[in-house]
């Protein structure tokens, strides 16, 4: 093989795996959500989650990207380790599509392809059609790939060196080492199918050898999975566990009956002229048959699952920590489940993040009506709490949408990004109204009968309204907003007419001027945690447009 070989070989190696990128890109930016919200109203019926894990991760073209998802809800609780089972099997036959796709040999068309989706990515400028013009790219590129491996590939026909490799493979345990390691490192079976698939139709390696490396491409497939359960909950890591054993279990039976009966040829009789066809179809008939011997085993998978993995009693720590948010830091290229995953785990660490400001706020107001030593404690170690969310989250979301394709997740990202902001600001508030409860003491005086009443008033308003934030932010209700925009509107007609009322009691001489410059400084903080609210109302209403949009 010559150089200019060995060079056509990595160019259409380096085509194939881009146009695959392209095509992922392109999913996840026009279907993304809407996967994850199927997903996310998944019943627990057994063989509707096979039918909708089948029918994602064939749009989707990703059983990783599938599995990422559902470890992701599993590890949020969204979702029971059962109903994972289902989804899990299901996305084992729907990634067989692209060796489907692939054995239709439209190589011919592949460079009209190409030209439809380049036209569509320049030369029109919605971001619909622009998604749909990646994916198509995407398809054209890849086969323009293959068709390169493939010519390059011709003269290795007469390299006994290089047949010899390939025919060491007939080995079942070599070419399942072989198809494991090397799915394993580019972390998709699509893609590693695919070139087997070149291999085959370039007279290369031949199905009796190519089915033991297939097999082992199965079980490569689950390192991305491992990969996203680190640092996840138990249960999590059990959804990875249960990946595992089904394609364990699929290719030790397979690999056995291909070593007993003659399915190899059964199937290559099939379609005795195209290789590429072979291969997709023992890919689809494994997951298939594995899927049904498996389907009423689920809830057996499941025990043997938290039997390997038990539970642990929980560490007692002292210390901050993310409940929701696992993974900090995410790999270049993430994938479609990982980005989803991200956007839930995001939103459910603003909302507790939400319930930790409301606690300090009640407590701010309840220092000033009865000053207690614990309480001012509790306040400040909560407002640490609510600086470090703060900060983690807001790091999480400054390195997640760095990579976050999906311009609907983007927007709903930076929104986070600014509620967060504005939540440690009205902590920051909570904690002025505990201090003030501090000066009273130490200047020895007392807000009046009246001032406390309004402080009650001010307190009630306030943790209304930041229940009704809570709310807005776990449905995303255009409705519930102007709710919020009304709440606002009353905080700043409360703070108006507490301010005369400040004004005629200061008049008639019933407050010493100390206690009214604090109560001055009491009503700042209360309009102004009333314009953060507001802001939290925005940021959430422009996301509920985009949601509503998704629909």
């Amino acid at each position: 093989m010559d150089l200019y070989s060995i060079m056509g070989l990595l160019g259409g190696l380096a085509l194939f795996l881009y146009g695959m990128q392209m095509m992922s890109t392109g999913l996840e930016a026009a279907a993304g959500n809407r996967m994850k919200q199927i997903l996310e109203r998944l019943t627990a019926n057994r063989v509707v989650g096979v039918l909708v894990g089948a029918g994602i991760t064939a749009v989707i073209q990703s059983s990783s990207a599938t599995t990422v998802m559902v470890v992701g809800f599993v590890n949020s609780g969204m979702m029971t380790l059962r109903q994972a089972v289902w989804l899990i099997m299901g996305a084992n036959i729907g990634t067989t599509i692209t060796g489907q796709l692939i054995a239709l040999n439209v190589e011919a068309i592949a460079p009209l392809l190409a030209f439809l989706g380049v036209v569509a990515i320049v030369f029109i400028k919605n971001v619909k059609v622009n998604n749909y013009g990646r994916i198509l790219a995407g398809l054209g590129v890849l086969f323009i790939g293959m068709g390169m491996m493939g010519d390059a590939m011709v003269p290795l026909r007469m390299s006994e060196a290089f047949i010899s490799l390939m025919t060491q493979f007939s080995n079942p345990l070599l070419g399942i080492l072989a198809g494991m390691i090397f799915t394993a490192i580019i972390q998709s079976s699509s893609a590693s199918v695919g070139i087997l698939q070149t291999l085959a139709m370039s007279g290369l390696i031949g199905l009796p050898s190519a089915v033991y490396v297939l097999f082992g491409q199965n079980i490569g497939t689950c390192i991305t999975a491992v990969l996203a359960s680190i640092g996840t909950s138990r249960n999590a890591k059990r959804t990875t566990i249960i990946h595992l054993m089904f394609n364990v279990f699929g290719t030790t039976l397979f690999t056995v009956i291909c070593m007993t009966l003659p399915l190899v040829d059964f199937v290559g009789g099939l379609t005795p002229d195209n290789p590429a066809a072979q291969i997709a179809n023992m890919h689809t008939l494994f997951n298939i048959v594995t899927t049904l011997l498996l389907l009423p085993a689920g809830g057996l998978l499941v025990r043997i699952a938290q039997r390997l993995l038990p539970d642990r009693e929980m560490e007692i720590t002292d210390g901050h920590q993310l409940m929701y948010i696992k993974n900090k830091r995410l790999p270049a290229g993430s994938s479609i489940g990982t980005s989803a995953v991200a956007v839930d785990s995001i939103q459910n660490e603003v909302c507790r993040m939400t319930e930790m400001v409301k606690y300090n706020l009640d407590q701010g107001f309840n220092q000033l009506q009865k000053p207690e030593e614990h309480s001012r404690k509790d306040i400040e170690d909560k407002e640490e709490y609510i600086d470090y969310l703060n900060k983690e989250i807001s790091q999480f979301i400054s390195e997640m949408i760095v990579h976050e394709k999906n311009e609907q997740d983007s927007q709903s990202i930076s929104g986070y990004f600014k509620i967060c902001g504005d939540l440690e600001r009205i902590g920051d508030h909570a904690v002025n109204l505990a201090g003030y409860a501090d000066a009273l003491e130490r200047y020895d005086t007392r807000l009046t009968p009246s001032e406390l009443t309004e402080i009650s008033e001010m307190k009630q308003i306030c943790s209304s309204s930041m229940e009704l934030v809570l709310e807005c932010q776990r449905f995303l209700s255009p409705e519930l907003f102007s709710q919020v925009a009304a709440a606002e509107q009353h905080i700043d007609d409360m703070t108006e007419q507490f301010r005369k009322n400040q004004i005629g009691r200061m008049q008639r001489g019933e407050c010493n001027s100390a206690a009214s410059v604090l109560y001055s400084e009491i009503l700042t903080d209360f309009e102004r945690i009333g314009d953060h609210i507001l802001n939290i109302g925005q940021a959430l209403l422009q996301m509920s447009g985009d949601f509503s949009r998704r629909q």
